[in-house]
């Protein structure tokens, strides 16, 4: 969880644009889609990801793509740091911050093969109510979702506050994030 990945780097970026506030709707969309996640594998579809590896490598370059399109947009954008950051909370709207989260998550293999190859793991089908134990096991995932990325959606706002005054700095961080994200989208499509 304490991991930079591509969620934690999305929040960072949200809260920079767009303050605190977006820093934690990005991490609500994250949250939301680990419990979409959890539900889904308690519902059977990791072991149809098992049984047909195909549909899981759709999975993967899907979410590989989109987050080379992240990347490509955070470059493309990066001329605009030439004018002030928008105050905080008017950078990214709550919604868009939340749906791209979501997005994010949703198409992150990574947390694809945690709920299919780990979390089941922790699963014992001798104590019965599979569902219960799934529910509580992606309530501590939810919750850790929150201390960690939230902590870091807050901070990041508050940078944003000191990169409003200093334009290059943000252009070089958009930069560096975009091509990290790009980095990951490789690293994601050309993974077996």
């Amino acid at each position: 969880m304490i991991t930079p990945g591509p969620d934690m780097l999305f929040v960072l970026g949200c809260g920079i644009r767009g303050g605190a506030r977006a820093g934690l709707l990005a991490t609500a969309g994250v949250a939301t889609s680990e419990a979409i996640h959890v539900a889904v594998a308690a519902a059977g579809l990791a072991a149809l990801f098992a049984a047909a590896p195909v549909a899981f490598t759709v999975v993967r370059i899907v979410g590989a793509a989109y987050l080379i399109y992240l990347g490509v947009q955070m470059i493309r954008n990066r001329k605009r740091a030439e004018e002030d950051l928008p105050a905080p909370g008017s950078g990214m709207s709550g919604r868009r911050a939340f749906a791209s989260g979501l997005m994010t998550n949703l198409l992150n293999p990574k947390m694809v093969t945690f709920t299919i190859a780990f979390l089941p793991q922790f699963v014992d089908p001798s104590l019965g109510q599979v569902w219960l134990q799934f529910a509580i096991l992606g309530a501590v995932l939810i919750a850790l979702e929150f201390a960690v990325d939230g902590t870091v959606g807050l901070l990041a706002g508050r940078i944003g506050g000191w990169m409003r005054r200093r334009r290059a700095v943000r252009r070089r961080v958009d930069v560096a994030t975009g091509g990290i994200f790009i980095g990951l989208g490789v690293r994601l499509a050309v993974e077996r």
